[in-house]
């Protein structure tokens, strides 16, 4: 049974953004936010422990003077280069002689068979996603509940952490005072979300570009295929302006929020200036070469994302793409986007109904502001449904004794009638 309140804290490369909703009657009735910029983690892996520790508290610390609520257990995300996915299989036999039906205990059985061969003592499983089932008489389905087969095959998606990184950041939290009780990847969780219903069909692809790290998560109908972590992001953009203008990268962080536009430069008027402040003295800087250097890095970063597509799938084969992450507020990107990889590209909006009411009624998150939001929201989501994020609609394991025996006589009635 969920708890009166879900909390979720997103731990990126540029800030950390926390959620908070209160629950009652298993019905959300209020959400909570607040953010903070943080310079304690690259491209995922901690930097600083001893800086995060302390932003931690202090955010959470200010989320419990907003809700009155005494914060014990947080979802958190994890993300970066030290994500692995793999495939791993099992088979397991139903039967010595002839067929049988195929129960919930068969397939928890089979899962649990390829969860373990898929293991490794180095690294930590995150999620567990059945890609398809095989058996006796054919192959690539979906639920095979019900049906009859000699044997089960399962071919499980495993997406894994290094042991050493979720150790670290559960010793973090802990040292901050609270637990961690889910741990989900940070595309997959932001994807749970934005996604809606067309997702669960043909081939779909999600595309997280966060500060330092882009994710992208391939699905077929409904199904999360494979993931591929990118080392680029929004910083791409910054650090060339900071290169190329001999300027600090927090003032060139400032000028690509506010000049950051991606067009043809010689659109820009050669008399357009930027004055910043260096030393004691301000320099001027041309806007046109501004444009020129994002523009630049734009193309370059959607250049690198439609090469990791092709790697995986067929453009042609693509029904939807969606796109998330502060840098698609850069003028211009989706287009631009759009134009390299010549297909459609859709910005990420909420689809949760009480998500989005009680959005509505916060006005820190008016414009675009929810997107500093959308991980830790897709893990509230995935908290309240209290279905695991890209799993087939399986039955789960039931605690009352009661309901484990009456789905067991239903299994055997199912098996012998």
């Amino acid at each position: 049974m969920l708890s009166n309140y879900i909390c979720a804290l997103d731990i990126g490369s540029s800030k950390i953004a926390c959620s908070l909703a209160l629950l009652k009657k298993k019905q959300l009735e209020r959400i909570y936010f607040d953010y903070m910029p943080i310079q304690a983690v690259k491209e995922g892996v901690i930097v600083d422990s001893i800086s995060l520790i302390g932003s931690v508290t202090k955010l959470l610390k200010s989320l419990k003077g907003k809700s009155g609520i005494n914060i014990k257990f947080i979802s958190v995300n994890i993300s970066g280069q030290d994500i692995v996915t793999k495939h791993a299989q099992a088979i397991i036999p139903l039967a010595e002689r002839g067929n049988k039906v195929i129960t919930v205990s068969d397939i928890q059985r089979a899962n649990e068979q390829a969860r373990i061969l898929g293991s490794s003592l180095e690294e930590e499983i995150i999620h567990t996603i059945p890609s398809s089932y095989t058996i006796d008489s054919k192959n690539d389905i979906l639920n095979p509940l019900g049906l009859y087969s000699h044997k089960l095959q399962v071919d499980l998606y495993l997406v894994c952490a290094k042991l050493a990184s979720v150790q670290s950041l559960s010793r973090l939290i802990n040292q901050s005072g609270y637990e961690i009780k889910n741990l989900f990847l940070s595309g997959l969780a932001t994807s749970k979300a934005v996604l809606s219903r067309e997702f669960r069909e043909g081939l779909n692809i999600f595309c997280d570009i966060g500060s330092d790290t882009t994710e992208l998560l391939i699905f077929k109908d409904g199904l999360l295929k494979e993931v591929e972590v990118l080392a680029l992001g929004g910083d791409n953009f910054t650090q060339a302006l900071s290169e190329n203008l001999k300027i600090t990268f927090e003032l060139a962080e400032d000028i690509k929020r506010s000049y950051g536009i991606i067009g043809n430069p010689e659109q820009v008027s050669d008399s357009k200036e930027i004055l910043v402040k260096k030393s004691e003295f301000y320099k001027p800087i041309k806007q046109k070469l501004v444009t020129e250097l994002i523009t630049a890095s734009a193309k370059n970063i959607c250049l690198k994302i439609k090469e990791a597509v092709e790697k995986k799938v067929l453009p042609y084969e693509i029904n939807n793409f969606v796109i998330t992450g502060r840098t698609v507020l850069l003028e211009g990107f989706i287009e631009t986007l759009e134009n390299t990889l010549s297909l459609v590209v859709k910005l990420g909006r909420i689809t949760n109904l009480e998500i989005i009411s009680l959005i509505k009624e916060n006005s820190e998150l008016t414009g675009q502001k929810y997107l500093t939001y959308l991980t830790s929201l897709g893990m509230i989501c995935e908290a309240i449904e209290k279905k695991p994020l890209g799993i087939l609609p399986l039955h789960q394991p039931a605690k009352n004794l009661l309901i484990k025996a009456i789905n067991r006589a239903r299994e055997v009635y199912q098996e012998y009638f």
